[in-house]
């Protein structure tokens, strides 16, 4: 018995194209030819062939079937690299369903990142937004740090900070920086992290002092100075 390049595709379930495709990276030898040159595959070209695409539905890379082939131990290898990859991406797919879920329920956290769902009422405009630019900007440890700190009971300072007029005057925007000096410092000794701010490149430090700078009014920009300052002078104890 044997088949056409074309009907040898057909019992493989897969296309003449993939087929020359093979032979042609030295995947699937070539067969004999009859007198008339059409070619003549045998079974163990079928097997050959099914073997070629069932490592590929696995995800094997063509190109790393002839080292998997080589020994056990290469084969090994791969296909627990491919288990690990597979693993990885079940998990982040997994993730995006819980996304999704939340994202069911409320349609109003669609433009918040992953994972501060569950005070997002208590989130200003200018939150959110500061939100959506850290996600891009920071590193995931840093991220997750402000999940945390997201996660506690707002404090009453941060209301008033949203709220505070563009024309405050001086006297108020220096009781708002002292009354939120022992807030920060708390919130310093109690999340670690947000001393070692990682901005994933300098092009994102940039975006998030832009957004600082455009989403803020300069009275709170000149609050979040003066706190600074006093943060500078007494700085948090470390835990």
């Amino acid at each position: 018995m044997a088949w056409s390049t074309r009907e040898l595709a057909e019992l493989a379930g897969t296309t003449l194209k993939t087929v020359r495709h093979y032979h042609r990276i030295g995947l699937l030898e070539e067969p004999e030819r009859a007198a008339n040159g059409y070619k003549r595959y045998r079974v163990k070209h079928l097997v050959r062939l099914l073997r070629i695409r069932r490592l590929a539905d696995l995800g094997v890379p063509l190109s790393d079937i002839p080292a998997l082939e080589e020994s056990d131990e290469n084969a090994e290898q791969t296909l627990r690299a491919l288990d690990a990859e597979l693993k990885a991406n079940i998990e982040r797919q997994q993730r995006i369903r819980e996304e999704l879920a939340v994202l069911l329920r409320r349609p109003d956290l669609v433009d918040l990142p992953a994972g501060f769902a569950g005070n997002a009422a208590e989130l200003s405009d200018t939150e959110r937004s500061l939100l959506t630019v850290y996600s891009q900007a920071l590193d995931e440890p840093t991220m997750a740090v402000l999940r945390d700190l997201h996660s506690t009971p707002r404090p009453p300072e941060q209301d008033e900070f949203d709220t505070l007029p563009a024309d405050a005057d001086e006297a108020t925007r220096q009781r708002l920086a002292e009354a939120y000096a022992p807030v920060a410092r708390r919130q310093f000794e109690e999340h670690p992290g947000l001393k070692d701010v990682a901005m994933t490149d300098a092009l994102s430090n940039q975006v998030v002092l832009h957004g600082l700078v455009e989403l803020y009014s300069p009275a709170q920009i000149d609050v979040l100075q003066r706190l600074n300052t006093l943060l500078e002078q007494t700085p948090p104890t470390s835990p």
